[in-house]
């Protein structure tokens, strides 16, 4: 049951998509939990979002509904895909939108990994 208020799971997003084989990726990690692709439009040198295997449209979804082996299993993997990247020593940001005011593009949880160069403010000041 989704969290109140939030759009039920649409099954015909991309990200549902991609995890049933359907649209392919350039996948970084795979593992019961998480899979980690490249961004089809990078935004940064690195460029990569790591999605839950479950059904969740956000991160408040995520956290209300998901049990603490998947949520640690999840986070476990984000870090892992940053070592992975080789991002450790220079610096990375982790970034998840959630909700059309904050820009979420897919209603499937997910985590924007960015690196590879400085990035600068998180948000325009103004």
């Amino acid at each position: 049951m989704p969290v109140s208020g939030l759009p039920p799971y649409d099954e015909g997003n991309i990200f549902a998509r991609i995890l049933r084989g359907e649209i392919p990726s350039r996948k970084v990690h795979e593992d019961e939990y998480a899979l980690a692709f490249h961004d089809i439009a990078p935004q940064a040198p690195v460029h990569v979002l790591v999605i839950p295997k479950g059904r969740y449209v956000s991160a408040a979804d995520f956290t209300a509904q998901a049990g603490p082996e998947e949520m640690a299993g999840f986070w476990r993997a984000v870090g892992q895909v940053a070592r992975q990247l080789g991002l450790e020593g220079q610096g990375y940001r982790i970034l998840t939108n959630m909700g059309a005011d904050a820009g979420q593009e897919v209603p499937h949880f997910h985590v924007h990994i960015f690196g590879g160069k400085p990035l600068g403010p998180m948000l325009v000041r103004g």
